[in-house]
């Protein structure tokens, strides 16, 4: 069965080895912002033989190839996600690391206002917030 990251990068006509489907797999089935380390972590759970420096380069050409999206959400790591038509932003718990995706509405209808009346038309934007859970 193949990952969607593997159907995209068929589509794109790229070389499929072995290595780069399981690392495909692997970020296809993450359901959370993992870096090249944690990729390297789950990949070897399925393929022993995958080198950390197969992961960079693996991972490098799939954000080339706008495949996948980079983060910094100010943790000192590059996290990634499969890039998707679906709008979202982040919410950064920074004492877990925790990353919520969100979409409201009325944020994105006020950033496309602000832009207007700065003179511009809105074409994308990222948005990223960091925070504490509040002690109950």
């Amino acid at each position: 069965m193949s990952s969607e990251i593997e159907k995209l990068c068929i589509e794109k006509n790229m070389r499929m080895t072995d290595q780069r489907r399981v690392i495909a797999q692997v970020l296809s089935e993450a359901d959370d912002h993992p870096d090249v380390e944690e990729v390297y972590r789950r990949a070897t759970k399925i393929d022993d033989q995958i080198s950390i420096a197969t992961v960079y380069r693996t991972v490098r050409l799939f954000e080339e190839a706008d495949i996948l999206e980079r983060h910094d959400f100010r943790d000192g790591r590059s996290r990634y996600e499969l890039v998707t038509e679906n709008h979202h932003d982040h919410m950064i718990d920074i004492e877990s690391g925790e990353v919520i995706e969100f979409l409201d509405e009325e944020i994105e209808k006020l950033q496309t206002e602000i832009a207007r009346k700065l003179g511009y038309k809105l074409v994308d934007h990222r948005m990223e917030l960091y925070g504490v859970k509040i002690k109950k």
